[in-house]
């Protein structure tokens, strides 16, 4: 298979079914941004040395691709049906790693800075793209894209699952938290 087909070298790709569009249309920000989060999870996989925690992230890289196939399909422009559906189990798994980690840490009571140990510094990295990743699918929604709400659901608790998770690396790490104070 080649890698390179010179297809795109004009500015615009190929979604799932064949419907050409530009490489800078909201439809391929939004999946290029799930794409870029699902490379930093890759990233984060490095640095996390628990087997559950690197299933997990596993898993959510598994499901981000769900994600993406899904927004890759234009379903008002080809007969294809995207095949790839985010479900409420997938949400529910997430809500119940999230609960399953703030359990065990100690409350919340301020701001925390971004940072920590390292695992949990790409945590934040993480969590941010995957802001990044809702708004931009949001922004396809409001260009008039249909989007099932299962998947903004998705994208939604996964960024609560990182900063949860970054936390939870530097209890962990024995990390103390940075605690965002107003300078006077």
């Amino acid at each position: 298979m080649k890698i390179y087909t010179k297809t795109g070298d004009k500015g615009q790709t190929s979604l799932v079914g064949g419907v050409r569009v530009s490489k800078c249309c909201e439809r391929l920000e939004s999946y290029g941004t799930v794409d870029e989060l699902n490379s930093y999870v890759g990233l984060l996989i490095t640095y996390c040395t628990n087997e559950h925690d690197v299933g997990f992230l596993t898993e959510v890289q598994r499901n981000l691709f769900v994600v993406g196939s899904y927004l890759a399909t234009d379903t008002s422009q080809t007969e294809l049906r995207a095949t790839s559906v985010v479900t409420d189990a997938m949400i529910a798994n997430v809500e119940k790693e999230i609960d399953a980690i703030n359990a065990k840490l100690p409350p919340i009571k301020l701001f925390v800075l971004p940072g920590g140990c390292r695992g949990a510094s790409v945590c934040h990295v993480c969590r941010t793209v995957c802001r990044r990743a809702e708004r931009r699918i949001l922004a396809l929604a409001e260009c008039g894209v249909d989007v099932d709400s299962h998947v903004v659901a998705y994208v939604n608790r996964l960024s609560d699952f990182f900063f949860i998770l970054a936390r939870k690396l530097n209890v962990e790490a024995e990390h103390e938290e940075i605690i965002w104070e107003r300078r006077k």
